[in-house]
């Protein structure tokens, strides 16, 4: 129990706890409910910063971690985007061709790890993690922005094409021993 109960996985955890506030914060109007909504939203994506680097500090990198951590992540985002879109802020298309880039590669990652190949974290996908933040915060107080609210979509779009490209990275690097680790099992 002590080993489940580190630093970094209860701040995945608290992640994950933080979502169902954030839709209704995102959902409810109510005045300065854009900007409560950003600071959950960042909170949020302050603990996945934090657990990752408190788990390399304290050499507390755990099996449960590996998958809490980036479910975490998945659960959030998704969460945010789809809260944008009933916002009617966030294209529809553009978040599910983000969302199918994340389960797809989830998957993959699961494929992989059951080949005993590990996936570690890329520039591409840091990149990618960085846009998708900056483009859920921008556009959860889009109205806040005046002249500057077509920065929220413009950081959509980089996001997307980042993501894409983090996926399409992961493939390439991985796909051939994936699949050699697969056709030999």
């Amino acid at each position: 129990m002590a080993r489940i109960l580190t630093v970094p996985n209860v701040l995945s955890f608290f992640r994950i706890l933080l979502v169902p506030l954030l839709v209704v914060v995102l959902l409810t109007k109510f005045e300065g409910g854009a900007l409560v909504g950003l600071g959950v939203f960042l909170l949020a994506s302050a603990t996945d910063f934090l657990d990752g680097f408190i788990a390399r500090r304290r050499r507390q990198v755990s099996k449960l971690g590996k998958l809490l951590d980036p479910a975490a992540d998945k659960i959030l985002v998704s969460a945010a985007l789809i809260s944008l879109i009933e916002l009617g802020v966030a294209p529809a298309w553009m978040v599910m061709v983000i969302l199918a880039r994340e389960f797809l590669i989830s998957a993959f990652r699961s494929l992989a790890a059951g080949e005993g190949i590990v996936m570690s974290a890329s520039w591409p996908g840091k990149v990618k993690t960085a846009l998708q933040i900056i483009a859920i915060s921008l556009l959860i107080i889009y109205e806040h922005l005046g002249e500057f609210e077509r920065l929220g979509p413009i950081a959509l779009w980089l996001a997307m094409i980042a993501t894409l490209v983090s996926g399409v990275d992961y493939l390439v690097r991985y796909g051939p021993e994936v699949v050699r680790g697969s056709e030999t099992s």
